[in-house]
């Protein structure tokens, strides 16, 4: 039996979210994944990474907190990167690492603009590099499946879709970079958040015409609660509610109407039902085994899956950001989208 390829993998930025897919990844992927340098800048974040190598009885990865010199010194040696940074470094970074001949893992949101999802796509293509977008909710067989049930039909017309989320995200996040809007590029509806923006832009296959948006900061440097209304280029109506102040609780719930079926989901997948006409109540639609993030990211690589979450439904859900913004700064004025 051949022995199976090891890819060499580098991490930029070593954070919580970061070291969580660390311990994974030592974990669940020993056997193909070496986890060969880092790119931190942060002396303790990088400490408390190295605790996870140690405990785990695997040589800790060197460190370069430079990304030039880390590419210049490292890129030879790897396959490919996952990017775990704050929001504001995602295009720089993933631009530079495709440019340097690596597969590009990225942590969501993708991008803070649509001008940089356009221009990470540009990249893309220019080094046929692969360029996948870490959210769970696109990566999850739930809602690969619902995405499948709506463009063959099997719902009927698409008439609507309603989206909610919340977390008690606020208190938990102050005095952190998430609320630094510099950083961040928005607050809870653009980070927690984000994951029910991406899935309902997956979802609906197809850009927004137009969107009108409220955000309320409640005194947070940031936007806390938000309420969305659009409408999808093809006139199907679209609502989203985002509440990051509320109980200790972390969850979504979002619906799709059809004129011949109800799919009922949430921004991470983890579950689908559909409720078809006639019928009384939900019932559960079976679905294909799921695949880590990681495992997921890896096939790709390796051309054996096709991208199930590319930069072209990051573009999607930038545009819609973009939109979201434009209408809150005016109060709700209606945005037509180009």
């Amino acid at each position: 039996m051949a022995k199976k390829k090891v890819v060499r993998a580098g991490i930029i930025g070593v954070g919580g979210m970061a070291r969580h897919y660390i311990r994974h990844i030592l974990a669940d992927h020993n056997d193909d994944t070496q986890l060969a340098a880092f790119c931190e800048p942060s002396a303790e974040m990088v400490e408390r990474a190295a605790e996870l190598f140690q405990e785990a009885g695997v040589e800790v990865p060197p460190n370069e907190p430079d990304l030039s010199r880390f590419l210049a010194r490292y890129a030879g040696q790897l396959d490919v990167v996952f990017i775990l940074t704050p929001h504001a470094y995602h295009h720089d970074q993933a631009k530079a690492c495709l440019e340097a001949g690596l597969d590009v893992l990225l942590e969501k949101p993708m991008v803070m603009t649509a001008e940089e999802a356009r221009s990470l796509i540009q990249t893309r293509d220019r080094t046929g590099k692969h360029l996948v977008v870490a959210f769970q909710g696109s990566l999850s067989p739930h809602i690969r499946k619902a995405v499948d049930m709506i463009r063959t039909g099997e719902i009927g017309e698409l008439i609507s879709i309603s989206a909610t989320i919340w977390q008690n995200w606020g208190p938990a996040t102050a005095g952190s970079w998430r609320q630094q809007i510099a950083l961040s590029g928005g607050g809870f509806m653009f980070d927690t958040g984000a994951h029910m923006l991406n899935t309902v832009a997956d979802l609906a296959g197809q850009n927004f015409a137009g969107v009108a948006a409220w955000l309320n900061n409640r005194s947070a440097p940031v936007d806390i609660v938000g309420v969305i209304m659009g409408r999808l280029e093809s006139g199907a109506l679209v609502t989203m509610h985002g509440c990051g102040e509320t109980v200790q609780t972390c969850t979504s719930d979002i619906r799709v109407f059809g004129s011949d079926a109800i799919l009922r989901t949430g921004a991470w997948g983890g579950s689908l039902d559909i409720q078809r006409d006639g019928e009384e109540d939900f019932s559960p639609v079976p679905v294909d085994a799921g695949r880590g993030t990681w495992e997921q990211f890896l096939l790709v690589h390796q051309g054996k899956i096709a991208n199930p979450s590319p930069p072209e439904v990051g573009l999607r859900m930038a545009k819609l950001w973009d939109a979201i913004r434009e209408s809150a700064a005016q109060g709700g004025v209606p945005v037509k989208i180009s």
